[in-house]
């Protein structure tokens, strides 16, 4: 039903352009979001009539007269009745205050024995009327020490416009995103388009070009035996949940969030 609601909306469409070396599981449906996946995410905060605040680094957690009160890097601390918290479960870990002795020990146990893979992502974008000219619209590289996936994000959206230029989006393989990790991020994207020079020579000189570490890319072990969420303290609420807690996919993500909101219907 997920799906249909957004199919039927534009947020979702079926992918239909050439992915070169991708792997179809049967019975599986693989989709795009012409507008980017953050399209996904702004469609359901608009159905939610949630008011948004974006750029809140929150740092501490604590309980005052039954409510939780939430203290961030900048500006003052705030009180809630709810927390949820769906950051990468490493970043639940670091959070300061009573939290930190609301974790029992073997919830804690579970949280550290999480794990994410790492990986860099590189954006280059063009002029509107540049041609990239590859047979395909996203390629998975199977054989290269630095680059695992490249896809020519125009095409593979299936939006060409004469008004935008095309944009290219590099991943690097897991093992090349841990080895790199803690390096400079202007060193980290030389070695990625001197990799990616070899494999498609005839890409075109980009106008602008973006390098993304990508710390907490995919989960690789989730929270082990877990229904979509975990509870950290009852009354008031405070729970966590989100892909570190189901798999890190579309559908990973639904599942988690169900679990959630059925967890916390009872508290509001």
């Amino acid at each position: 039903s997920f799906y249909e609601e957004l199919v039927s909306h534009g947020i979702l469409k079926p992918l239909t352009a050439p992915v070169e070396g991708l792997v179809v599981r049967e019975g599986s449906h693989n989709y795009v979001a012409p507008q980017g996946i953050s399209s996904v995410v702004k469609y359901y905060l608009e159905q939610s009539g949630a008011e948004v605040c974006y750029e809140q680094h929150v740092t501490h957690i604590s309980l005052r007269d039954g409510r939780w009160e939430v203290s961030r890097k900048a500006g003052p601390p705030e009180q809630f009745d709810v927390v949820i918290l769906t950051m990468p479960v490493p970043q639940i870990l670091q959070l300061q205050g009573d939290i930190r002795n609301l974790i029992n020990a073997s919830q804690k146990q579970q949280l550290e024995s999480v794990s994410y893979s790492s990986r860099y992502a590189l954006g280059l974008f063009y002029e509107a009327g540049a041609g990239i000219a590859v047979p395909w619209a996203a390629r998975y590289i199977a054989d290269n020490p630095c680059v695992r996936f490249i896809s020519i994000d125009n095409q593979k959206r299936n939006i060409d416009s004469p008004e935008v230029g095309p944009s290219v989006v590099v991943h690097t393989t897991v093992a090349f995103g841990s080895e790199h990790l803690d390096s400079d991020p202007a060193q980290v994207q030389q070695i990625i388009l001197s990799h990616l020079q070899r494999i498609v020579p005839s890409l075109p000189q980009p106008s602008s070009i973006k390098c993304q570490r990508w710390r907490y890319s995919q989960v690789t072990r989730a929270v082990p035996n877990c229904p979509g969420q975990m509870i950290l303290h009852t009354q008031p609420l405070l729970i966590c949940g989100g892909d570190g807690f189901t798999r890190s996919n579309f559908d990973g993500c639904i599942e988690s969030a169900m679990s959630l909101a059925e967890a916390v219907k009872p508290h509001l």
